[in-house]
C-alpha cells in the first residue's frame, strides 16, 4: 500500500496548493506556446518541486496537449504518474551524479520520444551533481533538441553553477501558509476516513515547518498508531511539541517573579519526559508571538493559533513587559548556541528564568539596560524623577525614601567581588583607562549599607592616592550605579603588610620612581620639547 504522501501528490496545476505564482507562470507559458528548454525548480524540501515537474511533464504530452489543464487519465499522464513512462526520465543526482550518467544522457535525448511530444529529464537533487557532469551539460542546456525539456530540482540553489542557473527559467518555491497545510491535511483526513479535530491538524502543520510531505507523513503515522483517531495528546506525544498550556504558566510564573515555581515546572515537564530542547524552541516561539502583539497591537492573523489562545496571547503580552520579553529571548539564545553544540540544554533554560525573575542577581554588564529601564518604569509608575546623572564627591547623608519610590536592587558583598573582575572594571574602563588601570589591583573587602571598602595591596599606596582623586572616585561611582543600580560611597584602604619584605616597597619613592610609576600607570611617554 502507497505512503498517503504518494497517494495524495497533485495530479494537476488545480491541485497544487501554496504555489500559485509557479503554476500561473507555467500555464501562461504553455498557453502562449513559449515553454523553455530548461526550468530550475529551486525551494525547501517537500513543497512539492518533483510534483510540479511531473505535472509540467502531463501538460506537454497529454492527448489533449500540450494544455495548461492535463486530464491526468489519459495513458500517457498516468504512465507520468505511476513513474514508467519512456519520455519522461527521473533522475537522482545524489546517486547519479558523475560525467559517465551525463553521457549517457547525451546519448539517448537524440531518440525521438516515444510516446508523447516531449522527452522530459527531471534530476533531483541537482545541485550534487559534479562541476564535471555539469559542464557536460552546459551545450546541451543551452541547445537542446527541439523535443527535450530539462527540469532541475534542487533544495540548494547557491549551490547551483551560476553558468547552468543562467541558461534556466528559476523558480523559487515557498514555504506553504499554516491554512494551506492544514487544508491539504483535512483533504488527505477526510479521503482515509480518518477522526481529526482541527486543532490537531494545525499542531501536524506547525510541526511540519512548511513541508507538505512531513505533514501527511506524520498524519499517516498518527492514523496507524492511534487506529485512525487522532487527538490533540496523541500529536504532542508524537511530535514532542510542547502544550500551549505550559508555555502560558511559563509565561504567568515570569510575570509572578516566581523563579520557584519556574523551576519546579521545569523539573515537572522533565519527569514527564518533555524534550527540554523542543521546549527552548517552542518558547522562543511563544515569545515571538507575545513581542508581534505588543509591536503591532492585535493578534495577526498569520499567528498559528485558535481563537481561544489569540485571546490570551492578547492577555499575557499586557502583563509581560517588553523588555521583560527582549531579555528573555536573549538568555534563551544561550541555551539554543548550546544545542547546536550538542550540550544540554538544561541549565541555560533554568539560568535565563531565574535571570528574568530575579534581576537583582544579575550583575553581567547585559542586564544592565533591563534593570534601569525596569527602575525607571517603576520610578515613572510612582511618579518620581529617576536619580541625577552626576555624583557628588562626597557621599551625602542618606535622605528618607519619598513614598512610592522603589527599593534600590538588593547587592551582597559576594556577589559584587565575583562581578569586580568580570563586569565593573570594563566598565570603568570604558569610561577611563587609566582609572580603571588603577583600581585593578584594588579588591573589595567590605559592603556596610551604601558604603563599599575597597582594599588596596600594601605596596600600592600610590595606586590608593590616585584612586581617591575626586575624578576618578566619581568614574568609579558611575560604573557601579551601571552594574548594581545601587549608589554606593566608596572608601579606600591599604592592605596590612605582608612581611618583611615589603617595608621596602613602603619607603620613600625618588621623584625618578614615581615619574616612571606615573608612566607605567597612565600608559604615558615623554614629549620633547
Amino acid at each position: 500500500m502507497a505512503a498517503l504522501y504518494r497517494k495524495y501528490r497533485p495530479l494537476g496545476f488545480d491541485d497544487v496548493v501554496g504555489q500559485e505564482a509557479v503554476v500561473r507562470t507555467l500555464r501562461n507559458a504553455i498557453d502562449g506556446d513559449t515553454v523553455r528548454q530548461a526550468y530550475l525548480f529551486a525551494g525547501p524540501r517537500g513543497t512539492g518541486k518533483t510534483s510540479m515537474a511531473r505535472i509540467l511533464a502531463k501538460a506537454l504530452n497529454c492527448e489533449r496537449g500540450p494544455t495548461p489543464s492535463p486530464d491526468t487519465t489519459c495513458p500517457i499522464c498516468v504512465s507520468i504518474a505511476n513513474g514508467s513512462s519512456l519520455d519522461v526520465v527521473e533522475m537522482d543526482a545524489a546517486s547519479q551524479r558523475g560525467i559517465d550518467d551525463i553521457r549517457e544522457i547525451r546519448d539517448r535525448v537524440v531518440l525521438q520520444p516515444a510516446e508523447g511530444r516531449f522527452k522530459v529529464y527531471i534530476l533531483d537533487e541537482a545541485h550534487q551533481l559534479t562541476e564535471a557532469a555539469w559542464n557536460a551539460l552546459l551545450k546541451l542546456i543551452e541547445e537542446p533538441p527541439p523535443h527535450l525539456v530539462f527540469v532541475f530540482c534542487t533544495t540548494d540553489l547557491a549551490k547551483v553553477l551560476a553558468t547552468v542557473r543562467s541558461r534556466c527559467q528559476t523558480f523559487v518555491f515557498a514555504r506553504p501558509r499554516l491554512s494551506d497545510l492544514v487544508r491539504v491535511l483535512r483533504r488527505v483526513a477526510d479521503g482515509e476516513g480518518i477522526d481529526a479535530p482541527d486543532a490537531a491538524l494545525s499542531l501536524v502543520a506547525r510541526g511540519a515547518r512548511g513541508s507538505f510531505r512531513d505533514a501527511v507523513s506524520t498524519l499517516d503515522q498518527l492514523a496507524a498508531a492511534t487506529e485512525g483517531a487522532v487527538t490533540v495528546q496523541a500529536v504532542l506525544q508524537l511530535l514532542g511539541a510542547v502544550e500551549e498550556e505550559a508555555l502560558f504558566r511559563l509565561g504567568d510564573l515570569v510575570v509572578d517573579r516566581d523563579t520557584a515555581g519556574a523551576l519546579t515546572l521545569i523539573e515537572e515537564l522533565s519527569e514527564q519526559g518533555q524534550d527540554l530542547g523542543r521546549l527552548v524552541t517552542d518558547l522562543l516561539e511563544h515569545l515571538r508571538h507575545l513581542l508581534l502583539v505588543q509591536h503591532v497591537g492585535s493578534v495577526p492573523e498569520s499567528l498559528p493559533v485558535t481563537d481561544e489562545t489569540r485571546e490570551r496571547l492578547r492577555e499575557q503580552a499586557n502583563q509581560l513587559g517588553e523588555p521583560t520579553v527582549l531579555r528573555l529571548i536573549d538568555l534563551l539564545a544561550v541555551a539554543v548556541e548550546d544545542m547546536r553544540q550538542g550540550g544540554d540544554p538544561r541549565l541555560p533554560l533554568e539560568l535565563a528564568l531565574v535571570k528574568v525573575t530575579r534581576p537583582g542577581s544579575d550583575l553581567s554588564r547585559e542586564a544592565v539596560a533591563y534593570r534601569l529601564e525596569q527602575l525607571e518604569q517603576r520610578l515613572a509608575a510612582g511618579h518620581g524623577q529617576p536619580p541625577p546623572s552626576g555624583i557628588p564627591d562626597a557621599p551625602e547623608p542618606p535622605q528618607p525614601a519619598p513614598a512610592g519610590a522603589p527599593e534600590p536592587p538588593s547587592l551582597e558583598l559576594e556577589q559584587l567581588q565575583e562581578a569586580w573582575q568580570r563586569t565593573v572594571l570594563p566598565a570603568l574602563e570604558e569610561k577611563s583607562i587609566p582609572t580603571a588601570s588603577v583600581l585593578r589591583e584594588a579588591r573589595p573587602s567590605a559592603l556596610d549599607a551604601d558604603r563599599l571598602t575597597l582594599e588596596f595591596p600594601a605596596s600600592a599606596a600610590f595606586h590608593r592616592q590616585l584612586a581617591e582623586e575626586p575624578k576618578n572616585a566619581a568614574l568609579l561611582r558611575d560604573a557601579l550605579y551601571e552594574v548594581t543600580g545601587r549608589r554606593l560611597a566608596v572608601v579606600f584602604e591599604l592592605g596590612e603588610q605582608a612581611g618583611e619584605g615589603d617595608a621596602e616597597e613602603e619607603r620613600p619613592r625618588s621623584e625618578d620612581e614615581v615619574y616612571e610609576l606615573v608612566k607605567q600607570t597612565f600608559d604615558a611617554r615623554d614629549v620633547e620639547s
